[in-house]
Parts: C-alpha cells; structure tokens; sequence
C-alpha cells in the first residue's frame, strides 16, 4: 500500500495478556504451551489476533476465556499496559500487540483451548532470570508487566485484587512479598496500611490459625491510593521476632 510514493505497512493486531496470581506464596504467571506454528511447543502469554467485530478490551477478554478458561469474576483486575511495535518481533509478518495485565487472587489449574496445548501456572522470577524462555518478545513484556505491578503496588490498594474477600495483615503483606520479592517487617507493614485511610476496614471477624492467637481479618476499603506511597525500599527488611499483628 502506497502514498505519494511511500510505503505503508499492512499491520494485524494482537493482544497478549500478563496473568498474575499468588500461588504457594510466590508470584506466578499464566502460560500457555503453544500449539501451532511459529513457536510450536514453545511457552508464551496467552493471546491472539483481534477480530473485525472487536475493540481491544473485548479481545484480551475473549482470548482470557477461550485459551484458560479464565473470565468474569475470576479476574478482577484488567488493563491496558502498552503496545510492542517492533518490524521483527513476529515471523508471520508485521504484527502489534497490545498487552494487558489481569491480577487475581489464587487461581485454580487453569484449562488450555484455542490454539494453545497446554496452560500452566510459573513462578515469574525464574523466568526473567533464565534468559529469553519465551516465545516472540514476550519475556520483554513479561518484565515490563512486573515492574508496573510493582510501581501499582507502590501507589495504589491494587494489592488487595490478589486477596480473597476476608484477608488478614499476614495475606497482604504475603502479597507484597511475593511481587516485590523482598520480606517485609510486619509491625512496620501493619503500622503503614492503617495509616492510610480506607485502605483495608475491619470485618470485626478474625480466623484460627494453626500456631498462635487468632488473627484480624480485613477486605478492600473504598480508597485507591497511597499516600504516602509505600516503597519497596522504605519496607524492605527481615521480619522482628517480636510478637506482631497477624
């Protein structure tokens, strides 16, 4: 296609999505092990090409629902993180895509469809640290989502979309620890969550545990910001062994 002399690309479009839960106290993702070619048996995100009838947002819901089953309620939190436009990131041609992070509390075995053999949940840190695992660029993007769910978790409650409805202190600072990948002190953790207005509200109901006083339950408060933030570096530190809120 051309314009005045120029040439202009024929662009598809694409969405991938950046899937992450708690399982097991770490952070892990969502993969699939593709089926067809290019990449065949290669893992990669889950996600496709967008189609005629489709908006951005309704396709990285579709491809959520057909290749892990994963929909609705499931996933509460979804956005739009960027686009990766580079000539050479697709062997099919000149293809964009749009990528998309879900962050959900955890989640069962996921169920593989479409065009994708197999899905699987994998702690993220061995991924960014054993060089390009997967498939086309999506270990950059896989980086990239990780640094804005750390930034999010920095300056906003996006933490509690990893929580179940009823959490205690101890499952929110579990979920920090996991994206951050640092421990955290707990009676310095508790001390900055409460310090931010509606951040988590008492439920007024607390939850055995297998060792030690029962422990405060919580759920999301109606704010969605931090202010002060709460930075990884300001929290960063072994946990006292003085006794602490649970």
């Amino acid at each position: 296609m051309t314009d005045n002399g120029r040439t202009h690309a024929r662009i598809r479009i694409t969405v991938d999505l950046v899937i992450f839960t708690v399982r097991q106290e770490s952070l892990q993702v969502l993969l699939v092990k593709r089926g067809n070619p290019p990449y065949r048996g290669r893992l990669a995100l889950p996600g496709g090409f967008m189609r005629d009838h489709e908006n951005l947002d309704g396709a990285a819901r579709r491809e959520l629902l057909e290749e892990t089953g994963l929909g609705g309620p499931d996933v509460p939190h979804l956005e739009q993180l960027g686009a990766y436009s580079d000539p050479g990131r697709d062997p099919r041609g000149r293809v964009v895509t749009v990528s998309y992070l879900a962050l959900a509390p955890d989640l069962p075995a996921p169920t593989a469809g479409s065009d994708a053999a197999a899905a699987v949940w994998e702690p993220v840190e061995p991924l960014l640290s054993g060089g390009d695992r997967l498939a086309f660029d999506h270990d950059v993007i896989l980086r990239d989502a990780l640094e804005h769910a750390r930034r999010m978790l920095e300056n906003t409650t996006l933490a509690t979309a990893f929580c179940e409805r009823d959490f205690t202190m101890g499952d929110l600072k579990r979920v920090y620890e996991a994206v951050w990948g640092v421990p955290l002190d707990l009676r310095n953790f508790y001390r900055k969550v409460n310090r931010t207005e509606g951040f988590v509200v008492p439920t007024g109901e607390k939850r055995s545990l297998e060792t030690g006083r029962p422990a405060l339950l919580y759920r999301k408060g109606p704010a969605t910001l931090l202010y002060p933030p709460m930075t990884r570096a300001s929290h960063s530190g072994h946990e006292s062994s003085a006794q602490s809120p649970k």
